[in-house]
C-alpha cells in the first residue's frame, strides 16, 4: 500500500511505543518521517530502525524546543503534511493524593504539549493543506480510579482537537484524535499493580472481560493512517475510539 506516498510527517514521542509504530507503518506506507523524542538515543535507534528521513527532537513542555523542532522537520522534510501528536505520560494516584507539582506537569505534557506543536506547524499544515492526528485515549471519554489527572487531560485534548478542527477547516487543514483503550504498551504495563491493588481484579481479566483483548501499537497505528491519508478528506473534528468495545458497555 502506499495511500501515504509522498506525505511528510512529524511523529512526537516516536522513540518507542506507539508512536514508533506511527511512524514506522507511515514509512511503510510512502511517508517520509522525521521522528522526535525527549529520549535522543531512543529516537537515533528507532530512526536507524524504521528508515525515518531524519531526527528532529523536543520535549513538549518547552515551547522553543518544539518550535525548534518542527522547523528543523520542515527543512528535512521540505516541508509538512502531517503532525501526529503521541507524546504523553501517566500518572496513577487518587486525586486527593496527587501533587499539584505533579497535575501540572501531565497538563503540560499531554495538553500544552500538542497545543504548541499546533501552533508551531499551522502555518506550514496551511501551505500543504495537511492534518494533524492527536493521540488521545479511551480516559478522555469515561473516567477510571487513579487516572483522575490522565482523564481530565486526554479529554482536553479531545477538545482542544475539536476546536482546532473548525477554526482550520476553512484553511483545508483537518485534526482528528485517536482514543485506544488498554493496549500492549510500557505505559498500560506500568499501571498493572495499582490497577489490580484498586480493583481486586487480576489485569488480564480485567482486560479480557472488558475489551476482549489489549490493542497492539500497530491497531492504534492503523487509524492514524487512514486519518492522515486521503481517504480520510471528509474526516475532521472527529475522534475514534479504539477499544474492544470497552466503553461500549454497561456490565
Amino acid at each position: 500500500m502506499s495511500e501515504l506516498s509522498g506525505k511528510r510527517v512529524f511523529v512526537t514521542g516516536s522513540g518507542a511505543g506507539i508512536g514508533k509504530a506511527i511512524a514506522a507503518l507511515f514509512i511503510e506506507r510512502g511517508a517520509s518521517v522525521v521522528v522526535s523524542d525527549r529520549d535522543e538515543a531512543a529516537a537515533a535507534s528507532a530512526a536507524t530502525e524504521i528508515g525515518a528521513a531524519g531526527v528532529a527532537n523536543c520535549d513538549v513542555t518547552d515551547e522553543s524546543a518544539v518550535q525548534e523542532a518542527i522547523s528543523a522537520a520542515v527543512a528535512i522534510l521540505g516541508g509538512l503534511d502531517v503532525l501526529v501528536n503521541n507524546a504523553g505520560i501517566e500518572i496513577s494516584s487518587p486525586l486527593s493524593q496527587q501533587s499539584t507539582d505533579s497535575f501540572d506537569h501531565i497538563y503540560a505534557v499531554n495538553v500544552r504539549g500538542p497545543f504548541v506543536a499546533m501552533k508551531a506547524a499551522i502555518g506550514h499544515l496551511v501551505e500543504s493543506k495537511g492534518n494533524v492526528v492527536n493521540i488521545a485515549s479511551v480516559a478522555g471519554v469515561g473516567g477510571s480510579p487513579l487516572l483522575g489527572s490522565y482523564c481530565a487531560t486526554k479529554a482536553a485534548l479531545i477538545q482542544l482537537t475539536r476546536v482546532a478542527a473548525v477554526e482550520m477547516r476553512p484553511a483545508g487543514v483537518r485534526v482528528n484524535a485517536v482514543c485506544p483503550g488498554f493496549a500492549d504498551t510500557s505505559m498500560v504495563e506500568r499501571l498493572v499493580p495499582d490497577f489490580e491493588a484498586a480493583t481486586q481484579v487480576p489485569f488480564g481479566d480485567l482486560v479480557a472481560a472488558k475489551q476482549g483483548r489489549l490493542g497492539t501499537p500497530q491497531d492504534i497505528a492503523e487509524v492514524c493512517a487512514f486519518l492522515a491519508s486521503d481517504r480520510a478528506s471528509w474526516i475532521t473534528g472527529s475522534h475514534y475510539i479504539l477499544d474492544g468495545g470497552l466503553t461500549a458497555s454497561l456490565v
